[in-house]
Formats: C-alpha cells, structure tokens, sequence
C-alpha cells in the first residue's frame, strides 16, 4: 500500500504493461490523512489473466482515527478477498471481495464504540482481458481518458446526484454548490450490508489513462482540466500536479490520486472502441410481473363487467389490459440486451463525458499559478534555484506562441511541480506557507 506524498512508480518486469503512480496528501486543512490507496499490478501474463492488474482509492469517514482505520483496511482488505476469490468470474470476485471487505469494517466498528459507524468510500478498477472493470461505493471517482474525451466512468453516491438523478434539480444548481457536495449516500463500514455498483468492461487502448481520485482532488480541479491534464503529462506527474493544484487552491480535504497509462498492446482489449453508456442492465429478455398483473387485473374485471352488461365499462378494462399486455412485450423487446451485452455489461457507465483538450486558457491559467507562487516566493524570501525551473518555463512560452499547447502545459506543469517542490523542502513544518490564493 502507498500513501506517500511523493508519487511511486513501478519497477520493470511484466508489470510495465501499465505505468502508474500514486500520490496522498493530507492537504491544507486537515491533521490527519484518512485518504489510502493501493496498487497490486499482476506479476506475471497468467496473472493478469486471471485476475488482472488492481487499484484501488478509499477516503475515510469517521471521528478521531476512525476514518484512517476504515479506508486502510478497504484498501487491505479488498485485494485479499478478491485474490482468495479465484474460482470466480473477475467480476463476481469483485463485488464479493467489496462486500466482504464491508462486513469485516462493520464488525471492526461494532467492537469498538470509539470507531462505530466508522466508513469509507471505495473506488477501484480492474485492467482485465475483457476491458476495464469498476466497482464503486461512495463519490470517489474513476475516470478515463481516451482518445480526446475525458469519460467519468463511476456514479457519485452523494446527495447532490441523486436528487439531480431523480429530478429535484438541474445540473446547473448541482454545479452551484448550493446542496452540499459532501454528503454521501452510500460507503463502507456503517452498514452490514452495502450496494456495489459495477461498470464496463469498457474498452482499452494503448495510451489510454485512468484517473482513480478522492474527493479532495475532483472538488477542486475541474473535469476538463483533468482531461486537458490527463492528455497532457506524464502518469508521475499529473499525479503529483494534481496533489499540488488541489492544496494552491485551498486544499480543504485530503487528497490521492492513482493515474495509471496503458503501455503495452498486450492487456489492450481487442474490442476497443467507442466508450458508450448502457441504456438498460437487464441479462434476460423477461415479461415485467407488473404489467402481467395489471393485464389480468384488467381483463378479469373487463370478463365480470361483460357479464353484468356494462359493455362500455368491459370495454375500457378489456383495452386498458390490453395495452398493459403490449406495453410489456415492447419494454421486453427493447430492453433485451445483445448477446456480448449479457455476458459482458455492467452498471450504466460512464455517467458524464468531457472533452480532453489541452488549450491556450488552462496554459494562462498554469502561467498565473505560477506567477502567484513566484510572487509568495519573493515575499516569504524562499530561496529558489530558479534555472530549471525558467527553463522550463520558456520552453513553454515558446510552445504556447507556436500552438502546440500539450507541450507548453507539459513544461508549465513541470515548473510549478519543480518550484512546489522546492517550497515543501523550506516549509519547516508550516503547512499554511505553500497556500497561495488563486
């Protein structure tokens, strides 16, 4: 498991299908980190094949250590159920792996009254033969980007959504942060029972990135500049820039970020394609038992009003079974689903997509973040060894002034990772140094 501040990269062996780095801040308001994350990439082909290439993001809930102990042991003890589970399909193992990592959570909680109602988010993705698995419970978020759109593959389970979901509000009152953004619906820990919800398979290329992340992260970076983002640096260090935009803009939750790029075509799914929301989850093509009710209901009371004689009431109930009869047989018809949807598809994903388009706004906008830390720099008298970091900087002002914005973003990113750097290393302890208002 890792959760350093600093990101962590994988060491060559068939693990290099994938590059991945990992990143955990307690960011600028809070004591203690009750964000975790863990990595478990297969050792070997038949691995993966098996089980596949794992990761997985968890965010604590709960008073004192409570939180930190809950999302420490989702991301323990989700790996461990889920590689005892090998006689089972992936996904199957999967949910039962998340299901059973609740109940022992529930148990450690119910133990002790200090960690009772103890629970975490749980976000994890599975690289597997078939394509790309999620399983989530909570608003931690998977994303991918592919091509040039930026896809959230997981549901918020936050009440923001869910009224938005159930009509109560338009997305531009979610967007306004009149309803609180962090109130969760479902987690880990405070029930013995828990919903999981599971996506894809969705398809995967070579060049693809995932972006597994706390709330910390997606509160305060927007989807588009994820994407731009994602499209634009490598895996370390947009998981480190990531960590860094998030605490220079107030850092008011803990922060981890997982990004994880596909290498190599061999774990590339060879039904890549198009990354397209699911409209219906049934597996069978079945007659819904409601409309059967009401079909009978209709014609046996249409039979007894036909045999008192009230043809014009037999009439409406003979009809109104009817339509209950062929509005049943059409909703069996259109929800039946392909034959590679019922032995592959889960869940409705992905829930929101966005365009991954590194432009010459998101540069000014990095070009601003790093002036303002230049300005606290002078103001704080830090010293700085400013040469990298001006070099970097130029080349990305040449880059921008040419057009080629993944560039000049990939070098600005770069410099405002390189001076961060240097500003945590003269800190001494005080957190509220490194918070510039942007």
């Amino acid at each position: 498991m890792s959760t350093s501040p600093t990101p962590q990269s994988n060491t060559p062996s068939w693990e290099t299908t994938v590059e991945y780095a990992v990143t955990s801040d307690v960011g600028m308001r809070r004591s203690v980190n009750q964000d975790a994350a863990v990595v478990v990439p297969a050792a070997s082909k038949e691995a993966w094949e098996r089980q596949g290439h794992l990761f997985v993001v968890a965010d604590g809930m709960g008073a004192h250590a409570a939180g930190e102990l809950a999302s420490r042991l989702a991301v323990e003890l989700i790996p461990h159920h889920y590689r005892k589970l090998l006689g089972m399909l992936p996904a199957d193992a999967i949910r039962r792996a998340v299901t059973e990592s609740n109940a022992e959570i529930f148990r450690r909680g119910q133990a002790n009254i200090e960690f009772r109602n103890m629970g975490t988010t749980t976000s994890l993705l599975v690289l597997l033969p078939e394509g790309a698995v999620v399983a989530h419970v909570g608003d931690s978020r998977v994303y991918q980007l592919h091509g040039d759109k930026l896809y959230q593959l997981t549901f918020d389970h936050s009440l923001v959504w869910e009224m938005q979901v159930a009509g109560e509000v338009s997305e531009e009152t979610a967007r306004s942060g009149v309803i609180p953004k962090n109130v969760i619906t479902r987690s880990l820990g405070p029930n013995a029972t828990v919903q999981v919800d599971l996506e894809g398979p969705f398809p995967v290329e070579v060049g693809d990135r995932f972006l597994l992340c706390s709330d910390g992260l997606s509160g305060q970076i927007t989807d588009e500049e994820i994407g731009a983002l994602l499209k634009s640096i490598s895996a370390k260090h947009a998981a480190q820039l990531f960590v860094d935009l998030s605490n220079l803009r107030g850092g008011p939750d803990n922060i981890t970020a997982i990004v994880v790029e596909v290498k190599d075509k061999s774990i590339a799914n060879q039904k890549a394609g198009s990354i397209m929301p699911r409209r219906a989850e049934k597996k069978n093509a079945t007659f819904s038992p409601v409309f059967g009710v009401v079909c009978a209901v209709c014609l046996l009371a249409g039979a007894v009003l036909a045999m008192s004689q009230a043809w014009a009431l037999a009439t409406v109930a003979c009809g109104l079974g009817v339509i209950a009869l062929v509005t049943g047989l059409l909703q069996m018809r259109g929800d039946s689903p392909t034959s590679d949807e019922v032995s592959l598809r889960y869940g409705r994903g992905p829930y929101r997509q966005y365009k991954a388009i590194p432009s010459l706004a998101l540069f000014e906008h990095l070009a601003g973040t790093m002036q303002s830390l230049r300005e606290a720099s002078e103001d704080r008298k830090w010293s700085i060894q400013w040469e990298s970091i001006e070099s970097l900087f130029k080349d990305a002002k040449r880059a921008a002034d040419s057009g080629d914005f993944v560039k000049a973003i990939r070098n600005q990113s770069e410099a405002i990772i390189e001076l961060m750097s240097q500003i945590r290393d003269q800190r001494n302890g005080n957190a509220s140094d490194s918070a510039v208002d942007l």
